[in-house]
């Protein structure tokens, strides 16, 4: 499956942001969708996931309550919306599909390009 990030942009702490990640070249129902991010001299690190079907979620702590991941399996779109963004959620966001439902980043071995959010004050 072939993924497509965007969304990203420049905005002041608080504000908001949807990311999109559109998909082709395979049955987007079969994958677990998730969202990684990459700020810089960092690792790249587990955002959110999104089961298959009834889509089931996972988020880490620091995003807990202010992010969003949903799917379109109509669309073949998977979306983080983020609000209340703080100046530490600045990274490149990177989206992957894969076949196992968790959070390691070795279990997607389809990635999106990247697209970039800076949030500052």
């Amino acid at each position: 499956v072939q993924l497509q990030a965007s969304g990203g942009g420049t905005v002041q702490v608080g504000d908001s942001l949807r990311l999109s990640c559109v998909a082709s070249g395979s049955t987007f129902i079969d994958y677990v969708l998730a969202w990684f991010r990459q700020a810089p001299g960092k690792e790249r690190e587990f955002v959110a996931v999104v089961s298959w079907g009834v889509g089931n979620t996972d988020y880490t702590d620091s995003v807990k309550g202010r992010f969003t991941i949903s799917r379109d399996n109509a669309k073949n779109t998977m979306y983080l919306q983020m609000n209340s963004l703080k100046p530490e959620d600045t990274a490149v966001y990177y989206c992957a599909a894969g076949r196992r439902y968790n959070r390691n980043k070795d279990d997607y071995d389809s990635w999106g390009q990247g697209t970039v959010v800076t949030v500052f004050s």
